[in-house]
């Protein structure tokens, strides 16, 4: 009886706690907040160039930045939230940060658990392996050994190819241990595997699979956030703030959609 009743009180605790975390503020124009004066944005902070951790703790990289320009497009103080990627999507939906901005692809399977923003950038999987490998195309991937990220689109895409799938927690480790010899290839998106071949690891892209949009993910019954954030997507498109973060960061313009 004791037991049954610590069952019990346990529960209802858990039940509280999970409650509590996803109560949120309502600001007068219906927006839902964590806090009404902060955009409680989360990243991986495994994704580099992306969302990656500096010695301070803090994070850095492109989604960071386009992030904090969200946050100062909506009048709000940026805060940032460290997730696992693999968790993000469900940490959004429970109340854990007021939106994610990172590199989420838009999916119908996200789409049953969260909204998604207007694309934020344009982006692609793309096979990559060492230098001196013979696969070139998905047409060689067949019973071959492919690392991707867990969490990531990249596995279902590396599933239509090969059975052969091995997880790591983030695109930059599943690429360096194909640098040092493990696996034959790497899925992952085309503008980190690029960034990593500058910063030395031995790998070379070959085939770019197919083109994807990137948004931010939203809670699906946050829609005034939702409206909000679109429309300062819509004015640092104008502005040229996202073009300007892209250049900073790749070289290039990833915020406009290809032709």
């Amino acid at each position: 009886m004791r037991k049954k009743a610590l069952l019990l009180f346990s529960a209802l605790f858990l039940v509280s706690m999970l409650t509590a975390c996803a109560e949120k503020e309502k600001l007068s124009d219906g927006t839902e907040l964590i806090d009404k004066d902060e955009f409680v944005f989360a990243a991986s902070g495994e994704f580099k160039p992306f969302s990656y951790v500096k010695d301070d703790m803090t994070m850095t990289g492109f989604d960071v930045a386009v992030g904090e320009a969200i946050a100062k497009e909506l009048g709000l103080t940026p805060v940032q939230k460290r997730i696992k990627f693999k968790g993000i999507v469900e940490g959004v939906k429970t109340g854990r940060a007021d939106a994610a901005v990172a590199s989420h692809t838009i999916n119908d399977q996200r789409a049953k658990h969260v909204s998604f923003s207007t694309p934020y950038y344009y982006s692609g999987p793309q096979i990559f392996t060492r230098p001196d490998s013979d696969i070139k195309t998905t047409e060689d991937l067949k019973g071959k050994e492919v690392a991707v990220a867990k969490g990531s689109t990249y596995a279902a895409t590396a599933e239509k190819y090969t059975k052969n799938i091995k997880m790591y927690d983030s695109d930059i480790t599943a690429l360096k241990a194909l640098s040092t010899g493990r696996h034959d290839a790497v899925i992952t998106d085309f503008v980190t595997g690029k960034s990593a071949a500058k910063g030395g690891f031995d790998i070379v892209g070959q085939q770019l699979i197919e083109r994807s949009e990137q948004a931010v993910v939203i809670p699906q019954d946050n829609p005034v956030l939702l409206k909000r954030v679109n429309e300062a997507l819509e004015k640092l498109r104008q502005d040229g703030t996202l073009k300007k973060i892209s250049i900073d960061y790749f070289g290039e313009d990833i915020t406009t959609k290809p032709e």
